[in-house]
């Protein structure tokens, strides 16, 4: 039957070959000899790894799109008494498993052993067959196993599908695009109302400002004929006014944006724990909006101050 289904897909996919891995659920119960628990760790990510199954597989060559970051695939003529194991590099960090350790997986009941031989890296976003675990022909020998493989499927063409499942009713086909086109929407909500909020959060800033600057309109008016009064001209005025604006709006958008990076870098680590990227163009967006609603802000408050006559400066400071 694996060859069968295989043999479509490869029609399917223009005769090119597509990688098929057995794989098997496991539970992971022994760490060098010891019963693994999950009251064993304080991590929330490591609890919840100890509390379920992993996807475990076996193979004689290492995964093209895994590099090994540690250690060494398995040996051809390998001696280990119980196999050989290669482990995901964030796996291995979250349950502090390290090279040499030997561990033990529950495979429906049937126990398998191995010692961790290397750790690797992976791309959990590339939509191909990844696994935690994997582990060496001679670890999994006796082990159930079932078989799993990716492939795209154009858009609009679910007759294949559906007929696959009518000719193998043993067959599970999990349409990925529907899940990321419902993680997509979701984000779209929230990124929608994010933006929404930013959006208020931005005018009421704006608000605040002109509401300040009013405030002190009279004294900037004041000092502004003064200037004039010196010899300062209008252009020069209104000049100044506008780096002061520029400058004060443009060191906090860079504050806002450390801010916001900090948060998103706690969000990620702590919270959605993956990998936080650093994006600088933050900061350049942050400084250039910042300056720019101060200046917005800035405009509407003291529009009206550089049409003070000099004069009637002077004859309210005498």
């Amino acid at each position: 039957q694996k060859d069968e289904i295989y043999a479509r897909l490869k029609k399917m996919n223009g005769d090119k070959d597509l990688p098929i891995y057995p794989t098997a659920r496991g539970r992971l119960v022994e760490i060098n000899g010891k019963p693994a628990k999950v009251t064993d760790y304080e991590s929330e990510s490591a609890r919840r790894l100890m509390d379920r199954e992993f996807n475990l597989s076996t193979m004689r060559t290492a995964p093209i799109d895994n590099s090994i970051v540690e250690g060494k695939w398995f040996a051809p003529d390998s001696a280990q008494a119980g196999g050989e194991i290669s482990l995901e590099k964030s796996l291995a960090n979250t349950l502090r498993l390290k090279l040499g350790d030997t561990i033990k997986f529950d495979i429906a009941g049937q126990m398998v052993e191995g010692k961790v031989t290397s750790i690797r890296k992976l791309d959990w976003n590339s939509m191909k067959v990844n696994f935690y675990a994997i582990l060496s022909p001679r670890a999994m020998q006796d082990a159930p196993f079932t078989w799993v493989t990716a492939f795209h499927l154009p858009e609009g063409d679910k007759r294949f599908t559906h007929q696959l499942t009518s000719d193998f009713p043993n067959l599970t086909i999990i349409d990925t695009s529907a899940m990321i086109k419902q993680a997509r929407d979701i984000i779209d909500q929230i990124t929608t109302a994010v933006e929404f909020l930013f959006s208020f959060t931005l005018a009421a800033g704006v608000m605040v400002l002109y509401a300040a600057l009013l405030g002190s309109q009279e004294e900037r008016a004041r000092e502004s004929g003064l200037l004039r009064a010196l010899g300062a001209t209008r252009r020069q005025l209104s000049r100044a006014q506008a780096i002061e604006f520029i400058l004060v709006g443009g060191v906090a958008g860079v504050l806002a944006a450390s801010g916001a990076a900090a948060i998103g870098f706690a969000l990620a680590k702590f919270i959605f724990e993956f990998e936080w990227v650093f994006n600088p163009q933050i900061w350049l967006i942050g400084m250039v909006s910042g300056a720019a609603c101060a200046l917005l802000g800035g405009w509407l408050g003291l529009r009206n101050v550089l049409n003070q006559p000099p004069l009637a400066t002077l004859r309210e400071a005498a």
